[in-house]
């Protein structure tokens, strides 16, 4: 195990004020991987569930934004958090190389699973070479 892998850090807020809603607007923690067919996008937002959850794409960006229901910890007094309560916006430009009109989205536990299929276009394929 490399020292990375053990090392916290901490949540990074949004350094634009979110003026829309009220409290903190967070980060969230992503890994994105890559098939030959697909993107697949995992966004960390605990707190969120799928009724609270925007995903749309505009002019090639990708928005994920997700709301917490603030006053369920308004009577909490946090003794240790590391877990910061608030919202979770986060934008991606996306390429021309996205069918955005298949892409699927599903929300488990707080973790966000975008399915980013490639359009037919940018899959890699073989190319037949004939004899001349």
């Amino acid at each position: 195990m490399t020292t990375q892998e053990l090392t916290a850090h901490e949540k990074q807020e949004m350094r634009t004020a979110e003026t829309t809603r009220p409290g903190r607007t967070y980060i969230p923690d992503v890994d994105i991987y890559e098939t030959p067919d697909s993107l697949w996008l995992w966004a960390d937002m605990p707190g969120v569930d799928e009724n609270s959850l925007d995903v749309r794409i505009a002019d090639s960006v990708l928005s994920i934004e997700g709301r917490v229901a603030l006053q369920e910890y308004s009577d909490s007094t946090p003794v240790y958090t590391e877990y910061h309560v608030g919202n979770y916006a986060r934008r991606f430009s996306l390429s021309g190389e996205i069918a955005s009109e298949r892409i699927k989205a599903r929300m488990t536990n707080g973790v966000l699973e975008l399915e980013l299929p490639k359009a037919e276009h940018a899959k890699p394929r073989r190319i037949a070479v004939s004899a001349a």
